[in-house]
């Protein structure tokens, strides 16, 4: 009994020195190559503080961006795994523009069972990207966004309307519950052609579903730490998988296609494009596009521009709320453009905005949407002048959120200063700095389209609003622990609107 109970000690320990030597093999691979990085544990690598939630991922790199400022390039470790966190910008204009041919892929992966709408482009591999980035590019052009011009502008009275019936006495309110339903109903009208009403029901399920998108919760964590052993998710992610999403943006993409056929509707749209993929296969080198391909990239566009627009929008009105002098001199702006058109908003005079559009980038510059940019390799790859070499698969990290954020490069950068985008100060600056929608042939596809709805609406806010703090405005804005990749805060964006004589 004794000698059976110490061969199961035995067998016990050598599992774990096993399992230890697994989890630590590649541990000397970025000293072994002269790279300098924090020490990595067992298990965790450098990223313990975001799997135990206790910092958010962006926060994370950001703290190994800090810890070595004179480096151009960070080693660290995703678990087990080497990655390079970049931090010189001649590296990261290499890896998103000049060598894109090497890095055309992002670091997640596609679960074509285990997450059926991850198939979208924002993950798909390159072979698959490239055909439907073409396709789906001419939906964003001046000529397109220009005739979807009017429909944000019915949206817009719509979310004026709703605010002047819902904001309480007390003039307190939520930003992002109350951009979201204005940026749901956006997206419903201009990439989907339906009106989705969020503003108008106070239970919407399309809002419902946007939330349940970006949700920070247990189950989130739990398929976020499996994602990171692909056998085991692929297998078992399944299990885990939002369904009620799944049939929800099946069921919307699959319904309005069918009634534009069968009642003949044309609008040239998103939804149009998607038709035209599902019905001609062949001009994304398929033999069949099947109809959750077709929902993965309705689901992408409906959060994209659900999540990101409503977020900055209310980062926006808080820093406004912040920063009174500024909110006046940006109002006095719109007021006289909008007097030179009779107060109508039309789509050449946004341009004359000079100072709301500086307004948004700052606030992209302090809170951008995503924040870290991921790319990974398709084959080995030595960055020019180094002996910094990659493995084929390998994956690189450009943290935006750090970057923006750098004292070094933005003085006094927890500074809301929408001066740091005049025309001088933009041409002293490295392009690399400033990437809150990336570089590249991967960057953003509807950046341009977001920018709009987002002055927009807070165009509408500010003609007849004045944006204070309040008891509950909480300073400054968390991140969330549990964000892997959005900008989320860890907590209601509250500000009070006052409605102006």
């Amino acid at each position: 009994m004794a000698a059976g109970a110490f061969e199961i000690l035995c067998g016990c320990v050598a599992i774990l020195f096993l399992l230890y030597y697994y989890l630590t093999a590649d541990f000397d691979y970025w000293r072994s190559r002269g790279v300098n990085g924090p020490k990595p544990i067992p298990f965790f690598g450098n990223i313990a503080k975001f799997i135990l939630g206790k910092r958010s991922l962006g926060d994370v790199l950001k703290d190994v961006y800090e810890e070595f400022p004179k480096e151009p390039i960070v080693g660290m470790f995703w678990h087990g795994e080497p990655i390079l966190v970049l931090r010189d910008t001649e590296f990261i204009k290499k890896v998103l523009i000049k060598d894109f041919s090497v890095f055309p892929e992002r670091r997640l992966i596609v679960f074509e069972k285990a997450e059926p709408l991850s198939m979208h482009l924002f993950r798909l591999d390159a072979v698959r990207w490239r055909p439907l980035r073409t396709r789906l590019s001419p939906i964003f052009t001046s000529g397109k966004l220009k005739d979807m011009f009017h429909l944000l502008l019915n949206c817009s009275e719509h979310f004026e309307s709703y605010m002047s019936k819902i904001i309480p006495k007390d003039g307190i309110v939520e930003c992002r519950n109350l951009t979201a339903k204005f940026t749901i109903d956006v997206i419903g009208s201009c990439a989907f052609g339906i009106e989705i009403n969020a503003l108008k029901e106070e239970n919407n399920r399309f809002h419902e579903m946007g939330r349940m998108m970006f949700r920070n919760d247990l189950k989130t964590a739990i398929r976020n730490l499996l994602r990171q052993f692909s056998w085991l998710f692929k297998h078992f992610g399944h299990i885990i998988d939002d369904h009620d999403l799944n049939q929800f943006m099946t069921d919307l993409t699959r319904d309005t296609i069918d009634y534009r056929k069968q009642n003949n509707v044309c609008r040239h749209d998103f939804v149009d494009t998607l038709i035209d993929l599902k019905d001609n296969p062949d001009k994304l080198g398929e033999n069949n596009v099947t109809d959750m391909f077709i929902a993965a990239q309705a689901m992408v566009f409906f959060a994209a521009g659900f999540e990101t627009s409503s977020t900055t929008m209310s980062n926006a009105m808080y820093e406004l709320a912040l920063n009174q002098v500024i909110q006046d001199k940006v109002r006095e702006e719109i007021r006289e453009v909008l007097s030179s058109a009779d107060g109508v908003i039309l789509y050449d005079n946004l341009k004359k905005m000079k100072y709301l559009d500086k307004i948004f980038q700052e606030t992209l510059r302090k809170y951008p949407p995503v924040m870290y940019l991921s790319r990974k390799t398709i084959r080995n790859y030595t960055f020019e002048n180094t002996k910094i070499s990659l493995r084929k698969g390998q994956k690189v990290f450009i943290p935006i959120y750090a970057i923006q954020n750098d004292p070094n490069i933005y003085p006094n950068p927890d500074i809301f200063d929408p001066e740091r985008f005049s025309d001088d100060n933009v041409a002293q600056r490295d392009s690399m700095h400033y990437l809150p929608f990336g570089d590249g042939p991967r960057n953003c596809i509807g950046a341009r389209f977001a920018i709009n709805q987002m002055k927009i609406g807070l165009i509408k806010v500010l003609m007849n609003y004045k944006i204070d703090v309040c008891e509950k405005t909480q300073m400054p804005i968390v991140n969330h622990p549990l964000s892997i990749m959005m900008l989320q805060p860890n907590h209601g964006i509250y500000v009070k609107l006052t409605r102006l004589a």
